[in-house]
């Protein structure tokens, strides 16, 4: 009887033995599994990271091949206009400086013209020198207008056509020469009534 209680016992420790072994055995097996996902969650993370960071950066990327496209085709819009303008600016300059350096002279000479002009006073004129002196004074204003109207020809297509009003309609007949050329054309028109006329008085004469 004691000799089958004590194998009895015996069994029990055996089997508490190797289920002991059994736990001691899986349970590394267990502890490594887990360390296996959780490392590859970390894994996974990582990734899903650096993916979320690629993305990041095609989106910047695509970002700025989108202004850089924006900038070429700004880049040529606007340098075409500029050098259209720059150009145009220049032609325009050139002109308004011819244009200008001809006003310059214009003035210096119409100032000139009117000096002399406003210089002329009839009132002292000799009675000896009066026809002369009025001669120099008619031929100054015919110098004058012509000049003026030159002026006024040269300007009229440019911006400064405006400033000097309208042609002066050309050389006015003056009074000196009006009646020079009255009195040739009255005598010519009665020279043969005078000639009729002296002829009679020689005829009654010599009566």
């Amino acid at each position: 009887m004691a000799a089958g209680t004590e194998h009895t016992q015996h069994l029990r420790l055996r089997e508490t033995q190797m289920s002991l072994r059994d736990e001691h055995q899986t349970s590394p097996a267990g502890e490594d599994f887990e360390g296996q996902l959780r490392e590859a969650q970390q894994q996974l993370e990582v990734l899903q990271h650096q993916r979320e960071q690629l993305e990041q950066q095609k989106c910047e990327m695509d970002e700025l091949n989108r202004q850089k496209e924006e900038f070429l085709s700004g880049q040529i819009e606007i340098t075409e206009r500029l050098s259209t303008s720059v150009t145009s600016i220049d032609r325009e300059l050139f002109e308004l400086r011819q244009e200008l350096e001809d006003l310059e002279q214009t003035r210096q000479s119409f100032a000139a013209h009117l000096t002399r002009i406003e210089k002329v006073e009839p009132e002292g004129w000799q009675r000896e020198a009066f026809n002369g002196e009025l001669t120099r004074a008619l031929a100054m204003l015919d110098q004058a207008e012509e000049e003026f109207d030159s002026a006024v020809a040269h300007f009229s297509g440019g911006r400064a056509g405006g400033v000097f009003g309208s042609l002066s309609g050309g050389p006015k007949p003056r009074a000196g020469h009006g009646f020079g050329a009255g009195l040739k054309a009255g005598f010519a028109y009665n020279l043969p009534l005078l000639l009729l006329g002296v002829l009679a008085l020689i005829i009654l004469l010599y009566k």
